[in-house]
Formats: structure tokens, C-alpha cells, sequence
């Protein structure tokens, strides 16, 4: 099954110039529930989808009021730097949607 398949809503956006953020907001608190328990959603997963370093997750966050997991890493490149290509970050959540669940 792919992540993608219980997601509401899956995006990126900045969160600072130095920073991206991916909330991934599940459709079922089953679902929700059962990722959290499997730690599916690890820094061993974010660092497999951006080819990131451990150090560059800055945070995984759950909020069970809102099903929803927010993970926080460095931007490669500061928003607006000369070679950065998403100033806006909004086009970075992809590699989530073709993640693999148990």
C-alpha cells in the first residue's frame, strides 16, 4: 500500500528560508494510529526520500487531534539562493507519495 493511498492531504511548504515542512494529514484515525505505532514515518524514511543526513531532520511531529504528521528538514538550498529551484517550497512532498507502507 502506498502512503499516499490514506492521506487527505499531503504538502510542503517553507518554514523559514532554511527550512521545508511536509504535513502529511491522514484520512482514517486507524491509519494515523497504526503508522505511528510501526514507525514507518522515521528519520531513516526522510533520510531514504531526500537522500538527507540525519542532522538535517530537524523534527517528526505527531498531532493526534489532527491525524496528522509534520516533518521538518533543511532546505539543501536557502528559498531564493542562485541553483534553488522551489523558492516557495511547495512542490517537494512527491517522494512521499510513492512511499511504502506496511
Amino acid at each position: 500500500m502506498l502512503l499516499s493511498d490514506l492521506l487527505e492531504v499531503v504538502r510542503s511548504k517553507n518554514s523559514g528560508p532554511y527550512e521545508l515542512t511536509f504535513d502529511l494529514i491522514f484520512r482514517r484515525a486507524e491509519d494515523y494510529e497504526r503508522l505511528k505505532r510501526n514507525g514507518c514515518i522515521s528519520a531513516a524514511t526522510v533520510m531514504r526520500l531526500y537522500h538527507l543526513r540525519e542532522e538535517d531532520i530537524l523534527g517528526i511531529h505527531y498531532f493526534d487531534a489532527a491525524q496528522a504528521v509534520k516533518v521538518t528538514v533543511k532546505r539543501p538550498r536557502a528559498a531564493g539562493d542562485p541553483g534553488e529551484t522551489d523558492v516557495y517550497g511547495a512542490q517537494q512532498h512527491a517522494p512521499w507519495l510513492s512511499l511504502e507502507v506496511p
